[in-house]
């Protein structure tokens, strides 16, 4: 019988939105399994840390800026001792802008990475690939330092998310508080990437494909409290977020509709306690979807067949709009998005309320 291969932690650098690094946890479940250690993401943002707490596929997360050049972070040099180290095993570069792309060459020059670890994703898409099944490709290609026999393929995976259990006890306290708990709780996500500061909000009320009117929403949410009047609607956003979800509130006119605004970890718990939600083309659809809650997602100019999030349990993700029917949200009739969400299914058994309160999980 054959030595096993001595187990390696691949390294995975992305510096994409929130959607994005949903989506490639996708990829990083495969890479576990195939290479028999959790992966060392190196992203841009202060979320990825949040989005990655607990995840068992993930042993470390950095985020180097964006914009900024590497050397005036304190993680610049923990990310280079971290590559280094992790030799001789594989660093997937599954970013494709040309910027980003110029300055993780200078990251690996500089710290000495040997080429033959590396495997670039470029931008090798297909036409009509989702954006997912791009990420797992990457990650199935074999670096020429390492050998495809020795380390064969493991198949592929969907987006997953995982909570604490102080996180859904955190919740359940927050339901009882706000007298929430025992009500069938559907989410609304009117907000996009664009909508988390007041700057980027002007840019969004001027133009943007995944901006939805007031007017609909009003509408959306009438038709939802006449169709299940024992429902909690509630308006989530970030903490920044709140004079959007605090206007939106006024217009709709209805006292039943409740606001929340949380942080990151704290609306991953509040989706595992939920029924259902809709949401724009954002990170937070990406997130649901994750944690087995069933979704309707208003498209803008994304075709759903390159980002509709996908579900690791196989919990409903509807998606209404996007070419080639509608380029832009506000194309959509609010008739349609309340049809989408009646014909939403229940969570799966193993995901339901009672599960997510326990603290069960699917393990895909």
């Amino acid at each position: 019988m054959s030595t096993p291969p001595p187990a390696l932690t691949p390294s995975v650098i992305l510096f994409g939105r929130v959607g994005d690094m949903i989506m490639l946890t996708a990829a990083l479940s495969p890479l576990h399994r195939r290479y028999g250690r959790p992966c060392q993401v190196i992203g841009a943002g202060p979320w990825n840390r949040d989005l990655y707490r607990a995840h068992p596929d993930v042993s470390r997360c950095w985020s180097l800026p964006r914009h900024l050049p590497f050397a005036l972070t304190p993680a610049w040099m923990s990310v280079l001792r971290a590559v280094r180290r992790a030799a001789p095993g594989p660093v997937f570069i599954a970013e494709a802008m040309p910027r980003q792309l110029r300055r993780i060459r200078q990251l690996l020059a500089v710290s000495r990475i040997d080429p033959a670890r590396c495997v670039w994703l470029e931008d090798s898409s297909r036409p009509g690939e989702h954006y997912i099944d791009l990420l797992l490709r990457l990650t199935a290609r074999t670096p020429a330092a390492l050998s495809a026999e020795r380390y064969p393929p493991s198949g592929g995976a969907a987006p997953r998310l995982v909570t604490l259990a102080p996180e859904r006890a955190q919740c359940e306290a927050l339901l009882r508080e706000r007298g929430w708990q025992g009500r069938p709780l559907v989410l609304i996500q009117p907000g996009t990437g664009r909508t988390l500061s007041q700057r980027s909000r002007r840019r969004w009320e001027a133009d943007n494909d995944r901006a939805w009117p007031v007017a609909r929403w009003r509408e959306l949410l009438h038709a939802l409290r006449a169709r299940q009047p024992d429902a909690l609607l509630v308006l989530r956003g970030a903490v920044s977020e709140l004079p959007l979800l605090r206007e939106l509130h006024a217009a709709i006119g209805l006292d039943e509709v409740q606001i929340a605004g949380l942080g990151l970890r704290e609306s991953f718990a509040l989706m595992q306690a939920a029924e259902s939600m809709i949401s724009m083309d954002t990170g937070m659809a990406h997130a649901a979807a994750a944690l087995g809650l069933p979704v309707v997602v208003i498209m803008g100019a994304n075709p759903q067949s390159l980002v509709l999030p996908r579900s690791p349990c196989g919990s409903a993700v509807i998606g209404v709009g996007g070419p080639p029917q509608f380029t832009r949200a506000d194309q959509i009739p609010a008739a349609a998005v309340f049809d989408a969400w009646c014909a939403l299914p229940a969570r799966p058994d193993a995901l339901d309320g009672q599960a997510a309160r326990e603290g069960r999980r699917l393990v895909p």
